[in-house]
């Protein structure tokens, strides 16, 4: 949740120009960073940062690195970012990321220059309908036509990002506009609070349906973690003994050690989300629309008779795609905690030891499941000394959770490889860790450099593929040229392992026999070498084949006073 930042104002704007005037309304709005990439468009614009010390102009290689990062900080920081792109040209190669920011409802004020409103009717080079561009991935998309306009439509802007559900929005800047002498002040964009609940009636109707179940379950998402509701999550989850599920689950809405916690329902195929609801008899919905995955269950996703009750500041995410029986409008935090209150008189001793009874028997099938699979990573450990198979991301997890620092950060893009990272890490809290969203491939790198600048004096450590971590590789030099100290691992397995593991789902599904993936999945020949990369843009790095060198490279990457980068070659395990 944003909070309210104290009351600021600046003296009369007397023959100050737009293009100073919205640097002074970006400071005055808690914006100290403007990630983005220069263009001649911009240039009266970008000459001005000179003149204000404490605004900061990251600078990237490509428009997808200045969102990647702008989404990364907003993420860490808890307000809004700040992005410059440059034209058409810029803004359709920020698109891709600004999808990730709406789907993530991250609050990002993208901003792109232009020629000016003087040659509208020229239809000259460079010249495109930026608005309607950028539309269909923002909350708010405008263009300033007059210079009187400029500051309201700024703050206005930020309003609307910050305001729940919070998400992108996208102001075009013409240059005349900019360039002209505005008389007006500078203060703040106002921020409205959005603590709401529902009504007690409501509430007392959501909780006699969740205390009547003999089978709760609870199915949530990031919404949880806007609000801060993660302590009345938890509360609402061991009351009702429920398994928790995290559904468009990418940040930590519930410490994924705790007993209840069953990880993630699945991206893609609506057949996972099916196998985790099927055997319930009432679900609680909450920050999260059901489902997210690329191929959702159109129907009988949820057994017959099954009731649901959902919760969201989002009404539009409310019973999107399957009925609802229960529909609360409301912050999870306030409303959770609400909720908790109506259910207390609805359960007797009962009722409280049959939750206590299903939440031991979760945990303890959940421990079991744990304890195997930390059994198959030592298994093939073994097999990694003495027979010198691939490594595999156990390996450098196991060896990574004894030297990194209890309030470190990680942004996790690893994908394939990331049951690893939470398996060796369950402890991370809220605001310590971050998993990609969106589908937007190449967050990885410009995510953690994003989180680095959020939190200076933490370690931070981003995860990628190398098949992610191509698309968005220059935000090493990024890294090197502003000193940005973050630590990256690109997890390189020669392939994109996501596509050779869905498209045998697609297989199955239409039995077609196994056969030899589409060689368009494989990265190589030739090997990419990230070590060698990573040094060619000014970052140190190293590359891990073997077990022996996991931690050696890991207290390098960790005492080493710049960014740096470990290129960790592991199997494919397919």
């Amino acid at each position: 949740m944003l909070s309210e930042r104290p009351a600021q104002t600046s003296g009369p704007a007397v023959g100050k120009t737009g293009r100073q005037l919205i640097i002074e309304q970006f400071l005055a709005d808690g914006l100290p960073y403007m990630f983005g990439n220069p263009g001649t468009v911009e240039q009266g614009f970008l000459d001005s940062l000179e003149e204000y010390p404490d605004f900061k102009y990251i600078l990237t290689l490509q428009e997808s690195i200045a969102v990647g990062m702008a989404d990364g900080y907003a993420r860490a920081s808890g307000g809004p970012a700040l992005v410059q792109l440059h034209s058409g040209v810029g803004l359709g190669n920020g698109i891709g990321m600004m999808y990730q920011a709406m789907r993530g409802h991250a609050p990002l004020v993208v901003i792109a220059g232009e020629s000016g409103v003087q040659y509208d009717a020229m239809d000259a080079q460079m010249a495109a309908d930026l608005v309607a561009m950028a539309r269909p991935v923002t909350k708010y998309s405008t263009r300033v036509v007059h210079a009187s306009s400029l500051l309201r439509v700024i703050r206005r802007a930020i309003k609307i990002a910050t305001t729940a559900p919070m998400g992108p929005v996208f102001v075009s800047l013409p240059m005349d506009v900019l360039d002209t002498v505005i008389e007006e002040q500078v203060h703040p964009a106002t921020r409205v609070r959005t603590r709401v609940r529902p009504d007690d009636e409501a509430l007392h109707e959501a909780a006699a349906l969740l205390a009547s179940a003999t089978r709760p379950l609870i199915l949530m998402g990031d919404g949880v973690t806007f609000s801060g509701a993660q302590a009345e999550l938890q509360q609402v989850a061991e009351r009702l003994g429920a398994p928790v599920w995290g559904v468009n689950n990418s940040e930590v809405n519930m410490l994924a050690s705790h007993p209840l916690y069953q990880g993630n329902t699945g991206h893609m195929f609506g057949a996972d989300s099916i196998r985790a609801v099927q055997d319930h008899d009432c679900v609680l919905v909450v920050g999260t629309y059901v489902f997210p995955e690329v191929f959702p269950a159109l129907s009988g996703a949820f057994a017959e008779g099954t009731s649901i009750v959902h919760i969201d500041l989002n009404a539009y995410e409310i019973a999107k795609n399957h009925p609802v029986d229960v529909a609360l409008l409301g912050d999870p935090k306030t409303t959770l905690a609400a909720l908790l209150n109506a259910l207390e008189p609805l359960q007797d001793a009962s009722a409280q030891e049959a939750a206590q009874t299903r939440s031991t028997s979760i945990g303890a099938a959940k421990q079991q499941a744990r304890e195997a699979a930390i059994a198959a990573d030592d298994a093939h450990a073994q097999s990694e000394v003495a027979e010198g198979t691939p490594l595999q991301m156990a390996s450098f997890m196991r060896e990574l959770a004894k030297h990194l620092p209890a309030d470190a950060l990680v942004f996790d893009e690893a994908l394939t490889n990331s049951p690893p990272i939470t398996r060796y890490l369950p402890d991370l809290g809220p605001g310590q860790f971050f998993q990609t969203r969106g589908g937007s491939l190449g967050v990885g790198i410009p995510g953690a450099l994003g989180l680095q600048l959020a939190h200076p004096d933490k370690v931070v450590v981003g995860f990628t593929g190398d098949g992610g971590g191509m698309y968005t590789i220059q935000a090493l030099w990024t890294a090197a040229h502003h000193q940005i100290p973050a630590k990256f691992v690109v997890c390189n397995n020669r392939s994109y392992k996501l596509l050779k593991l869905n498209i045998e789902q697609y297989w199955s599904e239409r039995d077609v026999p196994q056969h030899a993936f589409p060689k368009s999945f494989d990265l190589y020949p030739p090997f990419i070498r990230f070590d060698e990369m990573a040094h060619s843009m000014g970052v140190a790095s190293e590359l891990v084949e073997r077990p022996d060198q996991i931690g050696p490279a890991i207290e390098r990457m960790l005492s080493h006073q710049g960014p740096y980068l470990i290129d960790l070659v592991i199997g494919e395990g397919l």
